[in-house]
């Protein structure tokens, strides 16, 4: 059988190796899982009532394809009430996941055999869903001496013309963040040079000195994608939304009732009620400010090298030092032999990734404590 070139991709190796961790926990090996961006919070209790009362009352078929009004209306009202920006609802779209936010977008805004540049480190589906949509991927390699963040002057670097950029911020997976003055600086950049911003900002909530700037705030033109699966904890509702220019949301919609139809109608009733939760929530922080302190001090005295310490997100991208030359053969034995599971930097960097790992601390505190005993006796053991 035939197989399009577009679709041959490289795996997202942190679910390769949660399928592994998986297998091996099927055989009664018990597993500290810090391979996924997953938080271990339970789902708050408003949010779950909220579904519940949803199937007892409400007839769950099709939404429209641009999701719930009332729900686009909270997310309006949220950008108001914690950035100050005024965005009518009607430039907010509801998707199936921030995912689907992502692909809709590239569909929508460029053309085969645009380009869109991408920072290394970053996430792969940035990389792998340009790549299967025709689109050229123009790289920008960071370091951790600047965060592993993108600036200006890496911008003016660049050897072509793009007419897309791809920018996170916290970003995963080095849990890094701009500056404001950086972000501003991007925006004018991106809107003088005529480059499409697309700002993922799903990792927006969960910061731990200062909260992060929306794209929004100085370039009214770009496309975020965010949702409800981090800082909201509701990563299997597959539930996230779009901000979208004027010009682009009859296309999206159009796109949307081929591709979705609509996003799933429970998650959105449930959605409505996640804006309330902000006490329950921002507890999910201050754990995660707890697991990332334990966890990076862990690791620096195992033998780690370098470690880019977060300023959002929950991520710790950590440098083998010389533990290991292959992230790849350092995960798969860390699994097998200390049962604890972590994402190899190959993932998220095809140059210098097998130099780094990644480690998820959303965890509950008493598994990254365990973890991190477990990784360090480990290591010791090698010696």
């Amino acid at each position: 059988m035939k197989i399009s070139e577009r679709s041959k991709i490289p795996p997202f190796y942190a679910l390769e190796v949660l399928r592994e961790a998986n297998a091996l926990e099927s055989r009664g090996v018990k597993v500290i899982h810090l391979e996924t961006g997953e938080p271990g919070s339970r789902l708050p209790n408003i949010i779950a009532k909220a579904a519940n009362d949803a199937l007892k009352n409400k007839k769950l078929g099709y939404t429209e394809s641009l999701g719930l009004p009332e729900l686009r209306m909270r997310i309006a009202n949220h950008y108001l009430k914690y950035y100050g920006i005024k965005i009518p609802y009607q430039r907010i779209v509801i998707t199936t996941g921030s995912s689907a936010g992502l692909l809709l977008s590239i569909i929508a805004a460029f053309n085969v055999g645009d380009k869109i540049a991408i920072c290394e480190p970053g996430y792969p589906a940035y990389r792998n869903m340009v790549k299967s949509l025709g689109v050229e991927i123009v790289t920008i390699p960071t370091n951790i001496e600047n965060g592993f963040q993108l600036n200006v002057s890496l911008l003016e670097k660049l050897d072509t013309k793009i007419n897309g950029l791809i920018v996170a911020s916290p970003a995963n997976p080095t849990g890094s963040m701009l500056e404001n003055k950086e972000v501003r600086n991007i925006a004018n950049w991106c809107t003088d040079n005529e480059v499409q911003i697309i700002s993922d900002e799903i990792y927006h909530g969960i910061t731990y000195d200062n909260k992060a700037n929306s794209f929004l705030e100085f370039n009214p033109n770009t496309i975020v994608t965010n949702g409800f699966s981090k800082y909201f904890a509701m990563t299997g509702w597959r539930i996230g939304w779009l901000v979208l220019p004027d010009e682009l949301t009859i296309t999206i919609e159009k796109l949307l009732q081929n591709l979705y139809i609509s996003a799933p109608t429970i998650s959105q009733y449930a959605a409505l009620k996640a804006f309330d939760c902000s006490n329950e929530l921002e507890q999910n922080i201050l754990t995660y400010k707890i697991n990332r302190d334990i966890l990076y001090n862990s690791l620096k005295n195992s033998g780690f090298g370098k470690i880019c310490n977060p300023n959002g997100a929950f991520y710790l991208y950590a440098h083998l030092g010389q533990l290991s030359k292959s992230s790849e053969d350092f995960c798969k034995k860390m699994l097998e032999e200390a049962h604890v599971a972590a994402t190899p930097g190959i993932d998220f960097d095809k140059s210098k990734g097998c130099e780094y790992v990644r480690f998820s601390y959303a965890g509950e505190t008493k598994n990254i404590k365990i973890a991190s005993l477990a990784i360090n006796k480990w290591i010791q053991s090698k010696k």
